[in-house]
């Protein structure tokens, strides 16, 4: 009995200093913005994000086509502050579907000029699904695209909640949509 309170404990512990690590923005010699949970040796410009206790999906709590659909065919799904209507839509169109994906919220004049020069767009919302590029929100272009990577039409996750947004707010920027 006691070892099993040991255990848990032990869990406890390294989930709390899992999730208390946070997320990370740097930028690398060629001026790519990457984000993730450890920022790479090289990394240049590194910045703690800090964000609510928004609830997250395990990868491992996918199912094998969808994991597989992740790995191969990650989805970030950009979005501007002054987006309103048709980002709120893309959002919920991915959430719909069950569509593990990342939101990158589209702040200062250098994360629009990097998102320019991968995608080739000015306007938000946009998807990338792996290296493919959707401008504009188009339900059925969208779908097209998600199926094709392998992703599933129905749910297999919790949804994920609107991107919490920075406490301190860069010079706002318009983006047309």
């Amino acid at each position: 009995m006691k070892k099993r309170f040991v255990c848990a404990g032990l869990i406890a512990l390294a989930c709390g200093s899992a999730q208390a690590d946070g997320l990370y923005r740097w930028v690398d010699k060629s001026g790519k913005v990457y984000y993730g949970d450890a920022p790479a040796a090289d990394a240049a410009a590194v910045e703690k994000k800090k964000f609510g206790a928004a609830p997250t999906v395990d990868v491992n709590d996918l199912p094998y086509a969808a994991r597989r659909a992740k790995q191969n065919f990650p989805v970030t799904l950009y979005i501007a502050e002054n987006c309103g209507d048709p980002c709120k839509q893309a959002r919920e169109f991915l959430n719909k579907r069950g569509i593990p994906f990342t939101e990158n919220n589209l702040r200062t004049k250098e994360e629009l000029s990097t998102f320019k020069q991968l995608s080739g767009s000015e306007g938000v919302p946009t998807l990338a699904v792996g290296k493919t590029w959707f401008k504009g929100f188009q339900a059925e272009q969208w779908g097209g695209g998600l199926d094709i990577a392998g992703y599933s039409q129905t749910p297999s996750h919790q949804t994920q909640p609107p991107a919490n947004p920075l406490k301190t707010k860069p010079e706002k920027i318009a983006i047309p949509h």
